[in-house]
């Protein structure tokens, strides 16, 4: 496991070099957010993590429901059982392993790791706009139906779970990079991921954090960059 701090927001890494799985711990001045649990063995690492700032885990908050971010959930809610769990209401539905579309959404098979046997419910149903701390829950379809990432105010870092990528190359979620294509083969729809992509480019984060690759300062030259391949590519 490796770990990377910037101002409030620690990365922890996991299998850094070959397959990098993603969480984050957002500290806050009476506890921890953590943000995607990773698989099941990333528990004892997170745990760890935990300890050594000194903070407890106070909320437990999905980007999204794919195998590769729940994998922890279930242990870390017996670990921390007053913590709240929160996911976007749309995606809390594919946590049950229900990949039924809505009849508004792109008519498009649900991609990717879809979990089975999740014991946890959620005790919060995130909306665009909702708080957690300090941070800011904003909707971010594409990847997944209803996938969010959340911008912490005091620093401008933006946690994007896999509406980006940073490994192998900064690329918007569908856009297919051969060194690690995995987020590409997950993703349900291009298009929304391309819109959703451009909508938190406006919002000029200060830091990418994504769910796979390392955390990228001044990322905006480079998202920029990747939108325009990503367009010529969706087209």
């Amino acid at each position: 496991m490796k770990k990377t701090i910037v101002e409030q927001v620690m990365q922890l890494s996991f299998m850094p070099r070959l397959f990098p799985v993603n969480v984050y711990l957002v500290e806050e001045e009476n506890g921890l957010t953590l943000i995607d649990t990773g698989m099941p063995f990333c528990q004892k690492g997170i745990v760890s993590a935990a300890a050594d700032i000194g903070k407890p885990i106070t909320r437990i908050v999905l980007t999204h429901a794919h195998g590769d971010h729940v994998g922890s959930l279930d242990g870390l809610k017996g670990a921390f059982p007053e913590a709240e769990f929160s996911i976007s209401a749309r995606d809390a539905i594919l946590l049950t392993g229900n990949t039924r579309l809505e009849a508004h959404e792109p008519q498009t098979p649900i991609k990717g790791g879809i979990p089975k046997g999740i014991a946890s419910k959620p005790d919060r149903l995130l909306k665009d706009g909702d708080m957690l701390g300090s941070l800011l829950a904003i909707d971010a379809p594409g990847h997944t139906p209803g996938h969010m990432v959340f911008l912490d105010q005091r620093s401008g870092i933006l946690i994007a779970g896999d509406a980006w990528q940073t490994r192998a190359g900064l690329a918007v979620s569908g856009d297919k990079r051969l060194l690690f294509p995995f987020p590409a083969m997950a993703t349900w729809s291009k298009s929304t991921a391309l819109s959703t992509a451009k909508k938190l480019t406006d919002l000029s984060p200060s830091v990418l954090a994504c769910g796979h690759g390392p955390m990228l300062k001044n990322p905006l030259p480079g998202m920029r960059q990747a939108i325009r391949r990503a367009e010529a590519l969706f087209a």
